[in-house]
């Protein structure tokens, strides 16, 4: 059986809970004698090998098919590969790392409050402002797909997001903002609101995979994480 590589985040809680979560299913991460090292063991198996890389640089990899699986948060992947539900799969939700991407407005903006609303403010923006309708983001790629392909709004104008999103329209640099979330409060000390039918996507750490050719012993993993996952989501009894 030929050597799989999966990939875990190399840093942070996110690191932690996927190595956790690993151990919890039976694969015992030997970290790497070298702490400047970026790979590892399963103990116990030499058809396996870890991979400690960003978070972001686990979805480039999965898209680039460098590795077999990679554990990250589903909002990376989506974002960053065009064709990603065509290519990848969620094998399994491991039920960490949680957050939306919302479409979030200034709570002044008291007569929006869904995406149809906000539809008519963004095609009588320029007539009023003499521009279009400014979002500020660092999810182009979704925000795009939810407003021009799934809400038919095509009024707009997205700038890139360098810094602290939710702070562009207090700036003056954006009128709205599409940024990810995990309680809301920054948003809310920001005076911004989520529209009613403004979720994008509802993200979470996730194994991902290739959609064909998996490896054996990564479809197994995979099997394990999501029994897992679903035991931890039953309701107790």
């Amino acid at each position: 059986m030929s050597i799989a590589t999966l990939a875990v985040p190399s840093k942070g809680r996110l690191r932690e809970t996927a190595l956790e979560r690993l151990a919890q299913a039976g694969w015992n991460v030997v970290p790497p004698a070298d702490a400047r090292s970026y790979r590892a063991t399963v103990r116990g198996r030499d058809d396996v090998e870890v991979a400690f890389l960003s978070a972001s640089e686990i979805a480039r990899e999965l898209g680039a098919g460098r590795i077999d699986a990679g554990i990250t948060g589903e909002d990376l992947v989506r974002e960053g590969l065009a064709d990603s539900e065509d290519r990848l799969d969620c094998a399994a939700r491991l039920g960490f790392g949680h957050a939306d991407v919302v479409v979030a407005v200034p709570e002044a903006w008291f007569d929006v409050e869904t995406m149809a609303d906000l539809g008519e403010v963004a095609a009588g923006f320029r007539a009023r402002h003499g521009r279009r309708l400014r979002i500020a983001t660092k999810y182009w790629r979704l925000t795009q797909r939810h407003f021009s392909q799934e809400h038919g709004i095509q009024l707009y104008r997205i700038i890139e997001s360098l810094g602290a999103t939710e702070g562009a329209p207090a700036a003056g640099q954006a009128d709205i903002i599409v940024d990810i979330t995990s309680t809301g409060s920054t948003l809310r000390a920001n005076r911004l609101k989520i529209l009613s039918d403004g979720v994008i996507l509802r993200s979470e750490a996730c194994l991902f995979t290739a959609k064909q050719g998996v490896p054996p012993q990564i479809a197994a993993i995979a099997a394990r994480l999501s029994a897992n996952g679903q035991k931890k989501a039953a309701p107790s009894r």
